[in-house]
């Protein structure tokens, strides 16, 4: 069974979200004890989602063509599937959740570092 467009099967899909979700979790985690700030990786992972979606543009050609950058971008973001959407949205959810659990965490008096 393969996701259309993409030539990946349903279980490399699953399998991709769940991977997303953990592993942003656990690095905003790690980021949000050493850094004593909550949504680091909520604001973070937007930039991450750029690098990942416009691999052909590098940073610096958003401060040197930012509408072009940006267009080009839009561009990238349009032509994506459904599934690598849900991949992404994915990370981002789990970056939020570690802002959540490290909020919890602080709240019923867990100290990290």
């Amino acid at each position: 069974m393969e996701v259309k467009g993409l030539g990946l099967s349903l279980p490399q899909v699953l399998l991709s979200i769940l991977i997303f979700l953990v592993l942003f979790f656990s690095i905003g985690f790690i980021l949000n004890m050493l850094l004593r700030m909550s949504w680091i990786m909520a604001i973070i992972y937007p930039i991450v989602c750029i690098a990942i979606i416009d691999d052909d543009l590098r940073l610096i050609d958003y401060f040197r063509d930012l509408s072009g950058s940006i267009n080009f971008l839009i561009e990238k973001s349009a032509s994506l599937h459904m599934a690598d959407i849900t991949i992404l949205i994915s990370g981002f959810v789990g970056a939020i959740l570690s802002g959540v659990v490290i909020k919890m965490l602080r709240k019923n008096g867990y100290q990290m570092f």
